[in-house]
């Protein structure tokens, strides 16, 4: 892969071989065309008065033919050695020039919803590279408070959708006669749908804006404890946790589990089979439910979307509050089909450092 370091790298040295190569060149030809000037053949002088005639020196051409070629292998050899020697200082100064970048992608990288405080801050000359560094930190203040906006609306509609749905439960609980039964338990039954779908919509609000105060969770005990809560009816529930702690929230990754878990359950068969298993950090939920089209693959996590005909319905939210569950805590999730039926859901967790 040919970096910026590395082409950089390149370019300094294509451009330092270039002016070398010139220097060396136009100084050779110049020497060479001096010892040809005063080496060539001189005519015989007069002599002095008196004196025998004064012969020039002898001409040998041969000892200029040595000394231009040995000047081109020298100039050769300095040329292999200077371009060595360009390839090392270009990539160690390409790397020095390239470091506030680093750092830049490094912040990038490692920023989250959870850590938006934290800022480039790059010191030294006010060049290219430190108003980039500060055009990233001022945008991450910007999103920093965006982001705690939506956490400071998410707990207030939390209070002020939850209140008044447990008002009009107790009202209907209590104040309808016990005559008017049927509309009774429909009024208590939209109610109670309405109480699930803005707990998870909450919840999956919550989850996309990443996680507050993660800790360390031993994810077996929570894969037990889901199982055990599970309403599975006539869906037999196979559940294999082995040793497995991730960094997270408890409660998210609880609703994580219960969710799959729920979701392989309610998409089944009658007297189907569900399996959870967890082993080296990889969480697999499969059941026996019916076939799904591999053009709808994509609709699986899509909140409100419903993948035909199910046992119970639901609002179309669990698979989707799953997915936003395991990206707040940097897993992946996939899904593919099973032979002869049904899905099989996998989250991958990182390695806890």
């Amino acid at each position: 892969m040919r970096t910026i370091r590395v082409r950089l790298a390149l370019t300094y040295t294509g451009l330092f071989l270039l002016t070398a190569a010139v220097l060396l060149v136009s100084v050779n030809l110049s020497l060479h065309q001096r010892l040809r000037f005063e080496t060539r053949p001189l005519a015989p002088q007069a002599p002095f008065p008196g004196g025998s005639p004064v012969r020039p020196a002898p001409v040998r051409p041969r000892l200029v033919e040595e000394v231009v070629t040995y000047q081109w292998e020298v100039a050769g050899v300095a040329i292999v050695v200077m371009t060595l020697v360009s390839l090392a200082v270009g990539w160690f100064f390409a790397g020095r020039m390239l470091r506030p970048v680093h750092r830049i992608t490094a912040t990038a990288r490692r920023l989250s919803l959870s850590n938006l405080h934290e800022r480039i801050a790059l010191a030294g000359p006010r060049d290219e590279l430190r108003e980039l560094a500060d055009t990233f930190d001022e945008m991450l203040a910007r999103l920093e408070r965006s982001v705690e906006g939506q956490r400071r609306f998410i707990a207030t509609a939390s209070h002020e959708l939850r209140t008044p749905l447990a008002v009009q439960r107790a009202a209907i609980e209590i104040g309808l006669p016990d005559d008017v039964g049927p509309v009774k338990d429909k009024l208590l039954a939209a109610n109670r749908r309405s109480e699930r779908l803005i707990d998870a919509l909450l919840v999956l609000a919550q989850a996309e804006h990443g996680l507050e105060a993660p800790e360390e969770v031993d994810l077996a005990e929570v894969v037990r404890l889901a199982a055990a809560e599970l309403d599975h009816d006539d869906v037999t529930v196979t559940v294999t946790a082995g040793p497995c702690v991730v960094l997270g929230d408890r409660t998210l990754l609880h609703r994580l589990v219960t969710n799959l878990a729920g979701n392989a359950v309610r998409h089944n068969v009658p007297g189907g089979t569900a399996g959870i298993t967890l082993a080296g950090g990889v969480l697999r939920v499969t059941n026996t439910g019916p076939h799904v089209p591999p053009e709808r693959f994509g609709d699986l996590f899509a909140p409100f979307r419903r993948i035909g005909t199910t046992r119970t319905q639901g609002a179309g939210l669990g698979l989707s509050i799953a997915d936003a569950i395991a990206r707040a805590h940097g897993a992946r999730m996939d899904a593919r089909p099973n032979l002869g039926g049904g899905l099989e859901l996998v989250v991958r967790f990182p390695p806890v450092s």
